[in-house]
């Protein structure tokens, strides 16, 4: 199976529904493409289908906690670094403790499907840390909300987002 990329807008049903949502919104076009459900995650996407690693980029949500408080945030890293979620993350969310979200809590908060959470269609005030790498590269492969599709979209899309910041995220 080879990756046939076509519009989003074309295919709504390779979407979550909150992803749906946010692509008819985006002035920019966004791309889907339907995967095998089973090599969604990232090292064994780009295997399969011949992405490179540096040109797919991962949604990782984190809690972070001060008084009591917990803050959710997504954080846009390409799959070829880590996001340092104890440094700069946790300091730029002015979090005392931070952690990856639970996948319980990623899933039912966000309305996607877990190993496809992606930055579209996050809930409301969410801040989204976009890495400078990402924002910069020209088409990245992201999740599109559910395991059995992936889109594609330009780097600075992710970083136009109402609530997105960019960064130097990774380590």
């Amino acid at each position: 199976m080879d990756l046939r990329w076509v519009p989003a807008l074309d295919r709504m049903d390779l979407l979550a529904e909150p992803v749906a949502r946010a692509v008819r919104e985006l002035k920019e076009e966004v791309r889907v493409a339907e995967i095998d459900a089973e090599l969604a995650d990232t090292a064994a996407f780009c295997d399969r289908y011949g992405v490179a690693m540096d040109a797919s980029a991962n949604c990782v949500v984190v809690a972070g906690r001060r008084g009591g408080e917990v803050r959710y945030a997504a954080c846009m890293v390409l799959a070829t670094t880590r996001a340092d979620v104890n440094g700069v993350i946790r300091r730029h969310l002015d979090a005392r403790k931070i952690s990856f979200a639970s996948m319980d809590d990623a899933v039912s908060l966000t309305g996607m499907e877990y190993g496809g959470i992606t930055p579209l269609g996050l809930p409301e005030g969410w801040p989204i840390l976009v890495d400078s790498r990402v924002a910069a590269h020209p088409e990245v492969v992201i999740g599109s909300g559910v395991r059995r599709s992936k889109l594609a979209l330009p780097g600075a899309a992710l970083a136009g987002l109402k609530t997105a910041e960019v960064l130097d995220l990774a380590n």
